[in-house]
């Protein structure tokens, strides 16, 4: 309870603040995923069923007797769900009761009774801003008990028999309620900050009610991303997001809409953070990495007069401008405008700076989806485009540097760009559950994932 609060009071603080920029996600949970809780639901529904029922007292004798009663096994021979439109889910089950009744006698007698159970649970949302089921209404009808064996209970058991009805119309709808509450502190595991780096963390919370139609039910999610504590803010405006329908694979249980804004806070996130930035040092003597003043000397004379002894030259890239990323009909794409300072590592520990350049890298972007991570993996399209900035040792033809250190260029930053990547951001999840197995399509603006359901304590 002290950890909800505690959240509640963190949304109260933040929410206005990030209320301008909406990294906006839409989850829709359609009627396969129904199908889906339906199986795994019937082993909890059947522990929250078996119910502690109280002795029955016999007033029929002369003597007051006490018959012990236990619920040794609970079997739901049908559980299932369905949407009801503008309202939440319609749970219906059929059980069999298992009694055994502790009378005088060498062996207890035990007694089926079936059990039919009806409610209609509302889907709305918890003032910490995750998803909130409550029963409205409930009712249980109990049929007619019959003895081990087939025979129906005779009639000496009737006073029992309503005695154990009596008891079941007032607990079973209590234990259903009861359930559902355990399920609520599940579904509040969706607003639990995610780390995404070591000093950046993202976090999920429902906007408004979520929308039930007899297909599916569709919550407007919102994603705030921290670092160092403080939330993330687009500079510009966001509008609502409101993807077009339908989207994904037909049958999907989920499907997850990823608004641009999305892609635009984690990038800037990332580059914020600096997680982008990278150096790239050379090596004397060696064949895959000559970054060196001998080697550069070949090309820029200068070099070699200022450096006659060989020194490992740095290559510093920066990225002061936040990282672009462009999402169209089947492609994703990503534009990446560092600066590259070219230095050298002196004899005194020292950095003594040659040059410096502009660069322009455009990158595709390839999106896949990893338990519930959405992960990225890029790959250099065209040529590295390089301009000039300042020198140190007189003229640098942009397009000589281009050939000779654009290779050296691209290994490494790929290499760190999709190592970060490859860490990938949390989507919205609730704690043990897991997306499988998933699949991604981009469209103009917003990218979209298609995916089971996979319940794993």
């Amino acid at each position: 309870m002290a950890r909800v609060c505690r959240l509640g009071l963190l949304l109260a603080l933040v929410l206005p603040v990030v209320g301008a920029s909406r990294p906006g996600i839409v989850v829709r949970l359609n009627r396969a995923v129904l199908d889906y809780v339906s199986d795994i639901g019937k082993a909890p529904l059947q522990r929250a069923l078996q119910v502690t029922v109280p002795p029955f007292w016999d007033h029929s004798g002369k003597e007051l007797q006490r018959t012990r009663i236990q619920i040794p096994d609970v079997h739901i021979s049908h559980l299932h769900l369905m949407f009801i439109a503008g309202m939440g889910i319609r749970v219906s089950a059929a059980a069999n009761f298992t009694f055994r009744i502790f009378r005088s006698g060498p062996e207890p007698l035990e007694l089926k009774l079936p059990v039919e159970l009806m409610a209609d649970a509302q889907v709305t949302q918890s003032s910490i801003r995750s998803p909130l089921v409550s029963i409205s209404t409930c009712t249980s009808s109990l049929g007619h008990g019959f003895l081990l064996g087939g025979h129906d209970s005779p009639p000496a058991l009737l006073p029992l028999e309503r005695h154990l009805k009596a008891v079941l119309r007032n607990k079973l709808c209590l234990s259903l309620a009861s359930l559902v509450q355990d399920i609520n502190v599940h579904l509040g595991t969706l607003i639990g900050l995610t780390p995404v780096g070591p000093e950046s963390q993202i976090q999920y919370f429902m906007v408004g009610q979520p929308v039930v139609t007899n297909d599916h039910i569709a919550l407007d999610i919102n994603a705030v991303l921290f670092l160092l504590g403080n939330p993330i803010v687009l500079a510009v405006n966001a509008t609502p997001f409101l993807p077009p329908q339908p989207v994904g694979a037909p049958g999907a249980m989920v499907t997850l809409c990823l608004s641009q804004d999305l892609f635009d806070s984690a990038l800037l996130l990332l580059q914020k953070a600096g997680a982008l930035n990278l150096d790239v040092t050379g090596q004397l003597k060696s064949d895959e990495n000559p970054l060196n003043t001998s080697w550069l000397g070949q090309f820029i004379p200068e070099v070699t007069r200022q450096f006659p002894k060989p020194m490992p030259v740095v290559l510093k890239v920066r990225l002061g401008a936040t990282p672009e990323a462009t999402l169209s009909t089947g492609n994703a794409t990503m534009r990446l405008q560092p600066f590259v300072e070219v230095l050298v590592a002196t004899s005194n520990s020292a950095f003594q700076s040659l040059f410096s350049m502009d660069v322009e890298v455009d990158l595709s972007l390839q999106l896949s989806v990893s338990k519930v991570k959405l992960r990225g993996f890029t790959s250099v399209l065209g040529d590295v485009q390089i301009t000039m900035a300042s020198s140190n040792v007189g003229f640098v033809d942009p397009d000589q540097v281009r050939l000779l250190m654009g290779p050296l260029f691209k290994k490494p930053l790929l290499n760190h760009l999709n190592a970060l990547l490859g860490l990938g951001i949390a989507l919205p999840h609730m704690l043990h559950l897991q997306y499988v197995p998933p699949e991604v399509f981009i469209h103009e603006g917003y990218v979209v994932v298609s995916s089971g359901l996979s319940y794993e304590r």
